[in-house]
């Protein structure tokens, strides 16, 4: 247990740098804006510099703002999550600090497209270790579990917010390139981890009671029993059927791998659950 922690900080760590390269050497240098706070960081950065002529860098507002969302996230979202998540801009804010800000290329396209990818790495690779770089993604969990509305819904709309702010205070054209950039990230978040804020797994194995509650204990998700039988094997299972978040992937993918490592596993995309699903 203690080498799986250590082995998830320095992932969370490898993962905040990352982010930080893409934000220093692509996306502040060309003036494209990041999704989520780190986008709202940049937006107060440059706002407080041109208009009350006060200089406070991008990674210190994103340690400022996510003070208050970390204790949020603590009381609300759950504590393992967001202690990891909270690392994360611990570490983000001080790799934006310390990672010069450098222009490797002047065509904005290049560095919205390079910026965007670059950090999905970071994020991505934070998202599979069942962390978050936190921030927006801890307030749209928030949001979707007190007003009715998803996560995707939230995030949409915070950054919405962030991509107008910048068009009417700075210009549109950045404000543009920034969705050019927000579309190359997601598309390589879905690589590395994915987008659906929703998935259904159907777990196929010979272990279905121990299985069952662990994920019942574990994730407080209730799971179908439906009886299997295998066409080549000639022998009887269960599937297990659950409705899980993105959040809870990493936390399934290694209850199954404790439990029944020979299980056959089946993750979807849920555009939509009609029925009770909890939220908290």
């Amino acid at each position: 247990m203690i080498l799986f922690h250590v082995k998830k900080f320095i992932i969370v760590i490898i993962g905040a740098f990352i982010f930080a390269f893409s934000m220093n050497y692509f996306l502040i240098p060309a003036g494209v804006y990041s999704s989520g706070f780190s986008g709202l960081s940049q937006l107060l950065s440059r706002l407080f510099s041109e208009y009350f002529n006060i200089h406070i860098s991008v990674g210190i507002w994103l340690l400022l703002l996510n003070i208050p969302v970390t204790i949020l996230g603590w009381r609300k979202v759950g504590k393992t999550f967001t202690l990891y998540s909270f690392i994360s801009v611990i570490f983000s804010s001080l790799f934006l600090n310390l990672i010069p800000i450098k222009e490797l290329s002047d065509d904005i396209l290049l560095n919205a497209v390079f910026g965007g990818v670059i950090g999905a790495v970071g994020t991505g690779m934070t998202l599979r270790f069942g962390a978050s770089t936190g921030g927006m993604d801890i307030i749209a969990v928030y949001l979707s579990r007190v007003v009715e509305g998803s996560v995707g819904r939230f995030t949409l709309i915070l950054n919405s917010f962030i991509i107008i702010s910048a068009g009417f205070l700075f210009g549109w054209e950045k404000s543009l390139y920034t969705l050019v950039g927000l579309f190359s990230s997601s598309k390589v978040i879905d690589i590395l981890h994915t987008q659906a804020q929703k998935l259904t797994a159907m777990i196929v194995t010979k272990n279905s009671k121990d299985l069952k509650q662990a994920i019942l204990t574990r994730l407080t998700r209730g799971a179908t029993v439906v009886p299997a039988h295998g066409a080549y094997s000639d022998e009887g299972r269960d599937m297990l059927i659950t409705v899980i978040s993105r959040y809870e992937l990493f936390e399934l993918r290694k209850i199954i791998k404790e439990v029944d490592p020979k299980a056959f596993t089946n993750i979807v995309k849920t555009d939509s659950v009609i029925g009770l699903f909890r939220k908290d």
